[in-house]
């Protein structure tokens, strides 16, 4: 793939750089932290990664971080995994998260909005009321620091407040989006044995009720840890039986009291996709989470308190925890709960238009989906407050680029991020004062030392190689639950290159400093020793309009050889003809490599997905393979179990 010397898409003015929050915050660093005053961001970032202790102090001085009792030092140990971040310091997340209440108490801290489209602000004198009141009937149910916290909920405000309340008290907070059945849900929570169980009765989505009341029992039954159940009547229904009613528990008006727990102190727990076994439970911790998101929303996302941030996600995806954390940059934040494209394709602009968002994000899933069914965003919303269009998810293709400059705004910074539930954070993405170039994401990000390598340990430029970061990053995982010798952990990210981390992405980092995904590195496609990430093919296939989403598999054969199937859902009326795949088939050949035209064409019914919405590609490989469904895959981590078995029979037939 060639990185020379293209035109920018998109180029700050130098009066947005001067605004910019990341140029203030290095003239500052500079004056007291011995940061660069010259060379603009790649000589901050440089800094950055060079002088961790210099950075990271800069950021807690900066946005103001309240320790209660102060670090002895910023980096302890530095080897990962195991790093140790501000040893002795005392903080707690949701104070942070609610500061804005002190000088801002009536204006909107929350805009919820459901199918309706109408926004209904949560000021912030009233976000710190129901927290004060429910974290101290939290302490009242016997809820210590430490003791875990779980939510069966949308994106409510609900869900806000039972977060932060958790952090308040030194709780460890974890939740589930209500489509999420019984088994997925069991599968995650089970592991890390809640003490409390917020929920709700149902939930509305696509137009539709759906009553939720049988899931919430079953979960009840298989949690045996479980002190406390909260009823939350999204739909109306009256609290069963043993259950406690949301309004009674923050009715109160008490002042919130934030336990100071240590830096390290866990703070969530996030889950893998888990396709092939057990979710990982993922553990963050209060100080990591805090600083890293205070740099990622308050740098990188140039957010404050002027802002309107609004991301569409779910309660079971990691964005949905870095919405929340926009409060931390006194940034009013927008939850929509509801479909993605109801009552038409154009919901979310809709939603941003109506809350008068400046930062949206999105997937970019829904920006091929508006492309592909002929939306005009700028034609028909009036979006002139939106100053960034951010997406992740998976790589935004260069075309999604294309589109959002020619349908939103042409001066519209497009901001395609990366990262992973793995830190909660990014890697890779939004800078408000460098160029955007289409299909690539800005620049790795502050405080994180992003490099590709070769299988050797070689670092690369302008070649594809594996996503590392070479120095600990606070957001990175103080463990995983249930892994007591942390033998996980270390095999997750460690093992390929002891002491770095791994994350199993396809990565070019170009000589202008941007970077390219090309896709996850474990399902990558290897012909005659040329690699590629799946996300390059889909990225071509899925322009043709008869294509409405696919799946490629490189499957090594036994003699020696390499089958690598493409199976395509098609649009409605499309039909798998010759003529069709040979137009497939020069796609690929003419805008990727011939080395990678499929060697077969396969309709099938639909593409699985996790529950988050990202492809499986390993799983499916392993089916192609011989391997068992009950083995190849965890049932209760895909969006629609059915449609594997078309794959399991395949499987079958070819043996």
């Amino acid at each position: 793939m060639s990185t020379e010397h293209p035109q920018p898409l998109w180029q700050p003015t130098d009066e947005r750089i001067a605004r910019a929050r990341i140029t203030r915050f290095q003239a500052w660093a500079a004056e007291h932290h011995g940061a660069p005053a010259e060379g603009g961001y790649p000589a901050l970032h440089q800094w950055s990664v060079a002088e961790p202790e210099d950075f990271w102090t800069a950021v807690t001085q900066w946005f103001d971080v309240r320790f209660a009792t102060p670090y002895a030092r910023v980096l302890g140990d530095r080897a990962m995994p195991g790093a140790e971040w501000f040893p002795g310091a005392t903080l707690n997340y949701a104070e942070h998260a609610l500061r804005a209440a002190g000088d801002r108490a009536g204006e909107p801290a929350l805009l919820y909005v459901d199918e309706t489209h109408e926004p209904r602000p949560v000021t912030w004198s009233e976000l710190r009321r129901q927290v004060g009141a429910l974290a101290a009937r939290l302490r009242d149910l016997g809820v210590r620091p430490g003791d875990r916290v779980s939510g069966y909920l949308p994106n409510i405000p609900e869900a806000v407040v039972a977060l932060l309340a958790t952090a308040a008290v030194g709780a460890v907070w974890t939740s589930c989006a209500p489509d999420f059945g019984a088994r997925s849900v069991l599968d995650r929570f089970q592991q890390v044995e809640p003490v409390v169980l917020f929920t709700v009765d149902g939930y509305r989505y696509g137009g539709k009720e759906h009553d939720r009341r049988d899931t919430v029992a079953e979960l009840r039954r298989e949690l045996p840890t479980l002190r406390a159940v909260v009823h939350i009547p999204l739909l109306g229904t009256d609290a069963p039986e043993g259950a406690l009613d949301w309004a009674g528990l923050t009715a109160g008006d008490t002042e919130p009291v934030f336990e100071q727990v240590p830096f390290d102190h866990p703070l969530w727990v996030l889950y893998s996709s888990g396709t092939t076994g057990l979710p990982k439970a993922i553990v963050q911790s209060q100080g990591g989470i805090l600083v890293e998101h205070l740099k990622q929303l308050g740098l990188h996302c140039d957010l404050g308190p002027e802002d309107r941030f609004f991301w569409y996600t779910s309660t079971g995806w990691m964005m949905w925890n870095f919405l929340v954390s926009g409060l931390l940059t006194g940034t009013t934040i927008v939850l929509y709960d509801g479909s993605p494209g109801y009552p038409d394709t154009g919901a979310q602009w809709r939603v941003a238009e109506r809350t008068g968002t400046t930062l949206y994000g999105t997937s970019a899933a829904y920006v091929m989906a508006c492309r592909k069914a002929d939306v005009h965003p700028a034609r028909d919303f009036d979006l002139s407050t939106v100053q960034c269009v951010a997406t992740t998810g998976s790589p935004l293709p260069p075309d999604g680029f294309r589109w959002l400059h020619d349908e939103v705004r042409d001066d519209l910074w497009i901001a395609s991020v990366s990262g992973g539930t793995d830190v909660c954070s990014c890697f890779a993405g939004a800078v408000p004062t460098l160029p955007v170039y289409t299909g690539e994401l800005q620049a790795p990000g502050l405080g994180t030392d992003l490099r590709s390598w070769d299988p050797s340990g070689e670092p690369l430029v302008d070649e594809v190689g594996e996503l590392v970061v070479t120095n600990p990053m606070p957001s990175m995982p103080i463990r995983f639950w249930n892994d007591p010798d942390g033998s996980r952990y270390r095999e997750s990210y460690f093992d390929t290159y002891p002491g770095v981390w791994r994350h199993g992405d396809w990565i070019t980092v170009t000589s202008r400093g941007s970077v390219i995904i090309h896709g996850r590195s474990d399902s990558t496609l290897n012909r005659q020793g040329v690699r590629m990430g799946s996300a390059d093919i889909y990225e071509v296939v899925e322009r043709l309009p008869e294509i409405k989403e696919s799946l490629v598999i490189g499957i090594e054969q036994p003699d020696g050889g390499y089958w690598m199937p493409l199976f395509v859902h098609l649009a409605p009326g499309a039909a798998l003809d010759d003529a069709l795949r040979d137009r497939v088939k020069k796609a690929i050949r003419e805008q990727l490599s011939p080395r990678h035209v499929p060697d077969e064409i396969i309709e099938v019914p639909g593409v699985p997905h996790t529950l988050t919405g990202k492809r499986i590609e390993v799983p499916v490989k392993r089916l192609l393979q011989g391997t068992p469904l009950e083995k190849a895959v965890n049932p209760g981590s895909i969006d629609d179990l059915t449609l594997l078995g078309f794959y399991e029979q395949l499987a079958r037939k070819r043996a």
